[in-house]
């Protein structure tokens, strides 16, 4: 889930609420805030324990909330878990702290420490490209082993990788191995993976939960086409402005476009004016009504 914000430093409450309610009504079985999609390393501790009470008195137990906890510090990571833990979600997730460079054995080590410390259920966050570092398989098998840890979100984009989790896990089915880029939803899915972490599920989620029915009934030319719908979602809106936050970018204009909320960026990234993309508004629209019609048949 993205966060709401008014400007870099508070959040748009209304358009918190707005989005919340849209996703549920769009039917995604869970929210995880405070990812990369969130913004939630950027963002001040305050915003963050702030964002956590709102979405979990919001949801009030109508799905799940997955909390990122991630952080440099190991103090500050446990103070979230115990902060969401009193909120009400129900569950955490951490990637590696992403400053100093760890061995497989230092990662191994803070999971091992962090999951016996922390009240709520552990999933682990693989994102190599932002941490420099990556959970090895083998220590993605040793903290599968651990009592706390429920299951690993990988958005490596290595599809590789991942088939390499669900081969080694397959006699684990009480570990939950979930995809980021919503590009390899389906293939990942193809290859043993449960379930999908899409921030483009904020904007339509209908469309991402079609493809995940569609998988589970077995349903694959209707999933293909609806992949396609996602493949076009990302042409459409994520190559807006500099490389580095185009994504970000791109999906908060479209929930501006859409009134859902603000497209405001915490700092340093520059927000993009959507009163510049008239056309992209109208794209989105038309867009919008196609996936609609698409995720409905």
């Amino acid at each position: 889930m993205v966060t709401p914000l008014n400007s870099p430093t508070s959040l748009d409450h209304a358009g918190l609420e707005r989005l919340i309610e849209h996703m549920i009504e769009g039917g995604v079985h869970g929210v995880f805030i405070l990812g990369t999609t969130g913004e939630g390393p950027a963002l001040s501790h305050r915003l963050r324990r702030e964002l956590i009470d709102r979405t979990c008195a919001q949801v009030a137990g109508r799905i799940p909330v997955l909390v990122g906890i991630t952080d440099t510090s190991y103090e500050e990571s446990c103070t979230l878990a115990k902060h969401a833990s009193v909120a009400g979600a129900d569950a955490v997730v951490t990637a590696p702290p992403y400053y100093f460079a760890l061995s497989q054995n230092d990662l191994f080590r803070l999971i091992e420490r962090l999951a016996g410390e922390v009240e709520l259920p552990l999933f682990l966050y693989n994102m190599p490209s932002l941490t420099k570092t990556c959970f090895a398989p083998e220590t993605v098998l040793r903290a599968a082993e651990l009592p706390n840890v429920y299951g690993l979100k990988d958005s490596s984009g290595d599809l590789d990788y991942l088939k390499t989790i669900a081969v080694q896990m397959r006699d684990r089915p009480d570990f939950t191995l979930l995809v980021g880029p919503e590009e390899m939803l389906l293939d990942s899915l193809l290859i043993g993976a449960h379930g999908g972490v899409t921030g483009g599920a904020n904007l339509f989620p209908r469309l991402f939960v079609r493809l995940y029915n569609a998988m589970r009934e077995g349903n694959l030319s209707e999933a293909m086409g609806l992949q396609q719908r996602i493949r076009d979602l990302g042409e459409l809106l994520y190559g807006i402005g500099e490389a580095e936050s185009s994504y970000l970018r791109g999906l908060k204009l479209g929930l501006d476009l859409m009134g859902i909320c603000k497209g405001t960026l915490v700092l340093p990234y520059a927000s993009a004016d959507s009163r510049r993309h008239e056309v992209l508004g109208e794209k989105l629209k038309a867009y919008a009504e196609c996936a609609t019609l698409t995720s409905e048949r």
